[in-house]
């Protein structure tokens, strides 16, 4: 019997992903792998696979628009603001518990805010986290606990809230393919759909803070975290020194206030980020917080951030065009749903397992949806699943592994903080204690989803 050309394209992209070939390479080969078995030919096979890419370069667009305006943020000095107003206060007060759990609320509420109303993504880790190691070895904070906040904020706030990178993942993505696929999507909320899944994370994050990492760890006193720490308390004092300094601080704190409630409010009423994050940008030139001469390498620099997130996802719609132009998706589909006989509880399992291994390879849950909703969509209708119960499961199955993924931005981020003075590893401390708290509660509440929605 003659392998199914889209599953075969699918295990060759996750096993070259899995083998740390690039994300990109591995589905171009897995693209053009699938589309020659099912007797596409190589140029039929390219032309689908461009018309992919054509299909996501809007998306690829907004997330270049939204780095710049994440640098032009960070080049403002608000995150700076912020870091050192967190450790003026943990140095007046202490190391008591309140200040330990004002700090933790502090990180998940920052994280939050990097993926929708400050959309800088794991701009700001650098900028805040190596500051506050100093503090966080004082009060002897297990490190892989915040790890696991950092993640929690990156991640449950795109698969939930749709502002931001949310409106990327859940309506520019998701709600676009699963429209495709076959569903009406115009009267689905979002929010509703993964409402359940969010409170599988949340009770992973509780898990991580009351249970699994509330003993004390003790780590070495490096000179590296006095240095980042002074660095941010030196730079406050100096700039008290002169009131212009102070002014101008000031200033450009507010600015980037503006521009970030531009960037809100026009994404609002335009429902285009795109155009947000332009505004929001232009609120930086307008006021002369990011200079004429300098708005082209703070432009480049936002590329540069989300280039690689960029350039994976519009790959991932070629790779998801190649495959629908197989035609080979409904026989999987029938196979699949033979398979399972009806028996939608075991085939909401393995979708949601699928799509854990799907990502964790690919590293990015954006990427995923394309893939899976191609096949998933036609599978959850032939099964009987109602709309909003298939929106959960491809919501799901994307988001699942990217916490606890090693290539990952949402276990990468983290590390380039924690591990600024060399005691916090990449693969014990970030990707198995988000994979285990997230991954985990995650695939649990999908799968009640899909079967109570």
């Amino acid at each position: 019997m003659a392998i199914n050309a889209v599953l075969l394209a699918v295990i060759i992209m996750l096993g070259l992903s899995l083998s740390r070939v690039h994300v990109v390479l591995s589905l171009l080969i897995g693209a053009l792998a699938g589309g020659l078995l099912a007797g596409l030919g190589i140029t039929d096979t390219l032309n689908a696979f461009q018309e992919g890419i054509r299909n996501g370069a809007e998306i690829a667009l907004s997330y270049a628009l939204l780095g710049a305006f994440a640098v032009a943020i960070a080049h403002s000095g608000l995150p700076q603001s912020l870091a050192g107003a967190v450790i003026k206060r943990i140095d007046a007060a202490g190391t008591s518990g309140m200040i330990k759990y004002m700090l933790f609320a502090g990180l998940i509420t920052m994280s939050c805010f990097s993926q929708n109303l400050i959309p800088i993504h794991i701009a700001f880790i650098p900028l805040l986290v190596p500051p506050l190691l100093l503090a966080f070895n004082r009060m002897q904070i297990d490190r892989r606990l915040i790890a696991c906040l950092i993640t929690f904020g990156l991640v449950t706030t795109y698969m939930f809230i749709p502002y931001g990178f949310g409106d990327i993942y859940l309506n520019q993505i998701m709600l676009k393919n699963v429209g495709e696929a076959g569903i009406d999507v115009a009267n689905i909320s979002v929010v509703q759909a993964m409402a359940i899944p969010a409170l599988g994370m949340l009770i992973g994050l509780l898990v991580a803070v009351f249970i699994s990492y509330r003993k004390p760890r003790a780590y070495q006193q490096i000179a590296i975290d006095q240095q980042a720490h002074d660095a941010f308390v030196e730079g406050d004092a100096l700039s008290k020194t002169a009131a212009g300094a102070q002014s101008q601080s000031k200033l450009k704190t507010l600015v980037a206030l503006a521009a970030i409630v531009t960037a809100f409010v026009v994404q609002l009423y335009t429902d285009s980020l795109l155009l947000g994050s332009m505004f929001g940008f232009g609120v930086f030139m307008a006021t002369g917080v990011v200079k004429w001469r300098d708005a082209d390498g703070v432009f480049n620099d936002g590329i540069k951030l989300m280039a690689m997130i960029g350039f994976i996802m519009i790959t991932a719609q070629g790779f998801a065009e190649v495959m629908k132009a197989t035609e080979q998706i409904q026989p999987l589909v029938d196979g699949a749903a033979s398979l399972f006989a009806g028996n939608k509880a075991m085939a909401a399992f393995i979708m949601l397992l699928i799509g854990l291994i799907v990502t964790m390879g690919i590293g990015s849950s954006f990427s995923t949806i394309p893939i899976l909703a191609a096949i998933y969509v036609p599978l959850c209708i032939s099964l009987g699943f109602s709309p909003l119960a298939t929106v959960a499961i491809i919501g799901t199955a994307g988001a699942l592994g990217d916490a606890g993924s090693p290539a990952s931005d949402s276990t990468l981020g983290p590390t380039s903080g924690l591990n600024i003075d060399g005691q916090h590893d990449h693969i014990k401390d970030s990707v198995i204690p988000t994979f285990l708290h997230y991954n985990i509660p995650l695939l649990a509440f999908g799968w009640i989803a899909a079967m109570v929605l």
